[in-house]
């Protein structure tokens, strides 16, 4: 009689979601009421946003693509204006912008973060620049003081693109309450730090650009009674809106998992602390996490790491492939936008050469609050075994040199 084989380890990804008996009973109890969209569970999803940013103004919405174009949109961002924003995002940062009418200029990046670097903003200011869109990469917050220096300086607007960052802060100011910025977008994706299956929200301190973003995301509606309806009904359409609305149901889950939201910041950081401490022990001069930030809170939507591939003897696609094999899911965030072919063949090549080093470097460990420190030490011992062969045919090349 054979021995059965050990039960292969859960695969483990960069990022995903959490959904316990408390979400799926909320989401139940919404499905149960009279109003699965437009009703009361909305407003308690946004207070509950509001009050865990800071912000008096949050309008939730059907995605994080659509919070951008909402926020663009009511500050007014059309043909003919530019915005200036990083190459190391999603692609949404730039589309809502284009989607306007609007042209985008990327400017570079720090290297040790993958963060917009201020200095390369203020270079790219022009008389089209409207405003400037920084991305909290990974969790980690943008030097907001200085790209608000920079908008103060030219009378520019900043929208803050916090995909990546729910849970940080910024000498001592949660991202959303909007301190350096006149607005702050979220994503409630499925690998972000809450979910909603698909949603996103705007956080303003501006209630006049909280209610255009509010029309915004209903066809450009306000409701107000028409001549002949008794007071009973009607609506007026001032401006071109679209159907960008979040439901009942999934603001229901939104707000179930804000109330873990605490705990689970906590577990993130407890993981990045062991990713950090097992890394160093590796030994591994080509292999550095990304930097965390004198002044900022990281929020750790992704654990990234930077590694010389070239130094190190091995390919990206040769590492990644060993973890698979470990069942370990690592992603690259992101490929330049300003080389996506779409922003290439319209604008030519960036002058980005730091985006475009960070980008050949990085890789996103697993990183989500479902993961235990034993994870931890299975990701960092399978990318030790990655590197491990390079390892030893370059102490040996390092040997030889020293007897020549």
């Amino acid at each position: 009689m054979s021995t059965p084989l050990p039960p292969f380890p859960p695969p483990l990804h960069y990022g995903s979601h959490l959904i316990d008996d408390a979400d799926v009973a909320a989401v139940c109890a919404a499905l149960r009421s009279d109003r699965l969209t437009q009703g009361p569970l909305v407003a308690e999803f946004e207070q509950g946003i509001a009050r865990r940013v800071g912000a008096p103004h949050v309008t939730a919405v059907s995605n994080g693509t659509a919070a951008l174009h909402a926020a663009y949109a009511a500050l007014g961002l059309g043909p003919g204006d530019e915005i200036i924003t990083s190459p190391i995002t999603f692609v949404a940062t730039a589309n809502a912008a284009r989607m306007l009418g609007a042209d985008v200029r990327f400017a570079d990046v720090q290297a040790d973060s993958g963060n917009l670097d201020p200095a390369s903003v203020a270079a790219l200011v022009g008389p089209r620049t409207r405003g400037i869109v920084p991305v909290h990469f990974g969790g980690l917050p943008v030097d907001l003081a200085a790209i608000r220096a920079i908008a103060d300086r030219h009378g520019l607007w900043v929208v803050e693109d916090a995909a990546h960052a729910l849970g940080a802060d910024y000498r001592g100011s949660p991202i959303g309450s909007c301190k350096y910025s006149q607005a702050t977008t979220f994503s409630f994706h499925p690998v972000k730090h809450i979910t909603t299956g698909e949603g996103g929200a705007v956080c303003t301190t501006d209630p006049v650009l909280d209610q255009r973003m509010r029309q915004f995301r209903e066809h450009g509606l306000v409701r107000t009674p028409a001549p002949d309806s008794g007071g009973h009904w009607g609506y007026r359409q001032d401006a071109l809106g679209y159907n960008y609305r979040i439901c009942d149901i999934q603001s229901a889950l939104g707000s179930s998992q804000l109330k873990k939201l605490p705990a689970w910041l906590d577990q993130r950081q407890r993981l990045a602390a062991r990713y950090r401490a097992q890394l160093a022990e590796l030994g591994l001069p080509w292999l550095e996490p990304t930097a965390a930030g004198p002044q900022a809170g990281h929020a750790y939507h992704l654990f990234s790491v930077l590694i010389d591939f070239e130094r190190a003897g091995v390919t990206r696609a040769e590492v990644m492939g060993q973890l698979k094999e470990h069942g370990i899911f690592a992603m690259v965030h992101y490929m330049p936008v300003c080389d996506q072919p779409y922003y290439a063949a319209l604008y030519g090549r960036a002058e980005c050469p730091e985006a475009r080093r960070f980008y050949a470097r990085q890789l996103s460990l697993p990183m989500h609050p479902g993961m235990r420190d034993d994870d931890v030490a299975r990701v960092v011992s399978a990318l030790g075994q990655a590197l491990s062969g390079s390892t030893s045919r370059i102490d040996n090349e390092e040997k030889l040199a020293c007897n020549l």
